[in-house]
């Protein structure tokens, strides 16, 4: 189970985790806490499902939300970055994407999510897009998340 693979990785580094969840409200906490013994290194998340739930608790700014939309690299770097900020954790996850089937733009498909990721000092954001029903889609983008979080330890650990 990666969510166990991660704990031990957070655990090596004494560090703390923080989630800042859109589309897929709340999967991605939900996923972490399966895990006996994540309140060592899991500190909370905020499920920013609105634009103003963003701007207020996790501080994304409405130049960012009128330029770029809510599913943007833009957006989801300042959902990591909030996340870090609002619980004091070293590392966030963010996703923020349209899990279908609707709200699709010409722009933004369905399917199109975007990953953030906010560590001491840096942050990295990652495109995906998936082709499936709305909670595949959510499935994926949560087991991509902890995917790239694991990659990320895994190169910092080393």
């Amino acid at each position: 189970m990666l969510a166990k693979v991660i704990g031990k990785q957070l655990l090596a580094r004494q560090w703390r985790l923080a989630v800042a969840e859109s589309a897929t409200g709340g999967l991605l906490g939900h996923w972490i806490t399966e895990v006996s013994g994540s309140s060592a290194y899991f500190w909370g998340g905020v499920i920013a499902y609105s634009n103003d739930v963003k701007r207020r608790l996790l501080g994304v700014r409405e130049e960012s939300l009128m330029q770029w939309g809510a599913v943007s690299a833009r957006v989801a770097l300042e959902m990591a970055r909030g996340a870090c900020r609002a619980t004091g954790a070293e590392v966030a996850l963010s996703i923020t994407g349209i899990a279908g089937p609707s709200g699709a733009t010409v722009y933004k498909p369905v399917g199109l999510y975007y990953i953030g990721l906010a560590a001491p000092g840096e942050a990295w954001c990652w495109r995906h897009h998936f082709d499936g029903t709305r909670a595949t889609n959510n499935d994926r983008c949560a087991t991509a998340a902890l995917q790239h979080l694991s990659a990320y330890l895994t190169h910092r650990l080393a």
